[in-house]
């Protein structure tokens, strides 16, 4: 397959789906089964993607290819200067990975979707709308410009918005679509004011032309301070799509859209965008960028987790979680692992989709119970959903031989060389006690959902394993988290080809004042500005801290682990006592810290309050001016109505009047005979010789 085939194979994954929604939007009511359409266009976007994965990455693996064409051309502008905008594809071993995931997640779902969402009455048009998702999706995987990405990040937007209030009978669906949408329109907001000073200074929206520019030392505003800031108003577009604190209150109310939507949306594919976005921008990032996302992600990481901990929505928990591990994500990409963190959101992908498929698959069995309280001892039912389920779980606990061990702790140890080098520790601690709540939370799940004895007899009773077109996404998921996918090697995935061959950590373009050194020199370290030289580079404390990091992670995943088989499963332990015990840290996080309520009571209140005085204003003064000016119109008209009536109008008829009377009066002079003129007009004479001789004398 030479370039020119890849571009062409990469562009029908891109457009596939856009036609697979047209096709299915608008013949859907005409043809009941239109969704096998979308169902095959998705397959061999699928089939597609896996091929030019499988020859860019085996023959092409240092090779990058970009196929682009002028958009616009407007030539020098007053104010603006050159603008010249361009289009186009970019195709790097990072585009292929992740168009593989997206088009396998993508896939899974609409198969496991044919048998979960069957019944339902809009049926065609829910497939309609995963493939709008999908089209959204592949363009900001594949695009090699940010305006583009922009453009594909707010289609993103609208199909999540359509797909999470996809149940809008439903008041808490959309309610739920709504609050998704404008959350992340703040986000996009910073986003897209990065953009504009991106343009601003470099005229072109091109990643590799402005990265360039900044590696030849131009900056915005001649500045390291403003290309942090732009740095961070970019990374506002993450903050939002990829529910970082403290934009991360939309997803958990997302789960009101159907269970698949979940999986696509919030665990693997629209989430990952923000995730992919920083890596895409990673080597523009100064340092003072990158503490500030770590810093971010490392609450996105911490605070969604001691809130899983006690939620007991089956769903929810999820959805907490998977914020957790995006904190996760974004912390390796502020501590400089860019590796491990892109490497985590492919494993996280595949493990957590399939977390969200078999939540699906419980609810699906127990009539849409979601209250995992209500659960239990659903092994014994469902046996393939409960052995991918445990897979699942162990995956994203970091317990050895699986994907998630090899990702979590590359990240783990990122944060540990970190702390070696700058003395900063408190993101190697966030790191490692996320790890243990994460273990602890994802068993209290497993134990509470498929052990123990049926809590609601009914709904166990009816409960049954799902049919094939549900659990074989499950067990594609669960193979795929599984080590040997990524590495030969169980303990390690450095020396894999996955992380050797095919993701390395890019060279930044920031000046040297701006950024750490031991990113990209192994001479020496510095912390932000302070010039502090060490005796080992990053890479050699990352290698120091493997092992660490290793033997801690794994003891504190174990001890999650154990003392959630001592609280629900032995029983060793009461948590109803613990939870009596510590009632107020319990509910601060059964309700989510309360941070919904701090925005309704903050944001939303001053919003609201602002907007009752715009109303106000606007209905007394505005309309006030208004219904007053209209006041004194009606009044002078109907002044000058009466004038026109009374004094104009009663002189032109008094007029009228006088001549009609006159014209009555001279009417009957007119007898109609010649001799009565003749003596008429002789007394006339005689009268005015009469007059006239006397006036002479």
């Amino acid at each position: 397959m030479s370039e020119y085939q890849i571009i062409v194979f990469s562009l029908f994954t891109l457009f596939a789906p856009l036609v697979g929604f047209l096709v299915t939007i608008f013949w859907g009511k005409k043809f009941k089964s239109m969704y096998l359409f979308e169902v095959a266009v998705i397959t061999l976007v699928l089939l597609a993607s896996i091929a030019v994965m499988v020859v860019k990455l085996g023959y092409l693996t240092d090779t990058k290819i970009v196929s682009e064409f002028a958009w616009i051309s407007l030539g020098n502008l007053p104010v603006l200067g050159e603008f010249n905008l361009t289009l186009g594809i970019m195709i790097d071993n990072i585009t292929v990975i992740m168009m593989f995931v997206v088009s396998l997640i993508s896939t899974l779902v609409h198969y496991y979707s044919i048998a979960y969402m069957k019944g339902d009455k809009r049926y065609n048009r829910y497939f309609a709308y995963l493939g709008i998702f999908t089209f959204s999706m592949m363009g900001i995987v594949l695009t090699h410009n940010i305006l583009m990405m922009y453009i594909f990040w707010e289609l993103v937007g609208l199909s999540s918005y359509l797909l999470i209030g996809f149940w809008y009978e439903k008041k808490s669906a959309s309610d739920a679509g709504k609050k998704a949408f404008i959350v992340n329109r703040i986000g996009d907001v910073g986003m897209f004011a990065g953009i504009m000073m991106l343009f601003i200074t470099y005229h072109t929206f091109t990643f590799d032309t402005i990265f360039e520019n900044i590696s030849n030392g131009i900056l915005p505003f001649n500045s390291d301070f403003w290309l942090t800031i732009t740095g961070l108003l970019l990374f506002c577009g993450a903050i939002g799509k990829s529910a970082q604190f403290p934009l991360h209150v939309w997803l958990p109310d997302a789960m009101e859209g159907p269970t698949p939507v979940s999986a696509l949306i919030h665990a693997a594919t629209m989430v990952a965008a923000g995730v992919y976005l920083v890596a895409r921008i990673f080597v523009m990032l100064t340092g003072d960028a990158l503490l500030i996302i770590a810093v971010v992600g490392a609450l996105s990481a911490l605070i969604p987790a001691t809130i899983a901990l006690t939620q007991n929505d089956i769903k929810k928990v999820l959805a907490y979680s998977t914020i957790s591990q995006l904190g996760y994500m974004i912390l390796a990409l502020g501590v400089g692992s860019f590796v491990y963190g892109f490497f985590h959101l492919i494993t996280h992908a595949f493990f957590k989709a399939g977390l969200f498929l078999g939540s699906g698959s419980v609810i699906h069995s127990m009539h849409h119970e979601q209250d995992i309280q209500k659960m239990g001892a659903l092994r014994k039912k469902m046996p393939i959903t409960y052995v991918t389920f445990v897979l699942f779980s162990i995956a994203i606990a970091g317990v050895p031989l699986t994907s998630g061990f090899l990702s979590k702790d590359g990240i783990l140890a990122g944060t540990y060389a970190f702390g070696l080098l700058t003395g900063q520790w408190i993101f190697a601690i966030v790191g490692f006690l996320v790890a243990m709540m994460t273990a602890f939370y994802m068993f209290r799940l497993v134990i509470l959902t498929f052990h123990g004895e049926p809590r609601d007899p009914h709904k166990f009773e009816h409960a049954h394993e799902s049919p094939l077109l549900m659990t074989i996404p499950l067990i594609i998921l669960a193979s795929l988290s599984v080590f040997v996918f990524y590495t030969a090697n169980p303990v390690d995935a450095e020396g894999g080809w996955f992380l050797s061959k095919w993701v390395k950590t890019p060279e930044t373009v920031v000046p040297q004042s701006a950024r750490y050194s031991f990113m990209v020199s192994d001479a020496e370290t510095i912390t932000h500005q302070e010039k502090v030289v060490h005796s080992i580079s990053y890479s050699e404390a990352l290698h120091h801290a493997h092992m660490p990091a290793i033997f801690l992670s794994l003891f504190l995943a174990g001890l999650g682990i154990l003392t959630a088989f001592l609280f629900y499963q032995w029983k060793k332990l009461n948590a109803d006592k613990l939870v009596a015990n510590i009632k107020p840290l319990y509910n601060f996080s059964y309700n989510k810290w309360y941070i919904d309520e701090l925005y309704e009571a903050t944001f939303l209140a001053f919003t609201m309050g602002l907007s009752n005085l715009l109303a106000w204003f606007d209905q007394k003064i505005v309309d006030g001016i208004v219904n007053g000016t209209a006041t004194v119109t009606r009044f002078f008209s109907r002044f000058i109505g009466g004038f026109d009536t009374i004094v104009v109008d009663g002189l032109v008829n008094l007029f009228a009047y006088m001549s009609g009377m006159l014209g009555l009066i001279l009417r009957k002079l007119q007898l109609g005979k010649v001799q009565a003129y003749i003596v008429l007009v002789i007394f006339s004479l005689v009268i005015l010789v009469f007059l006239f001789t006397n006036l002479q004398l």
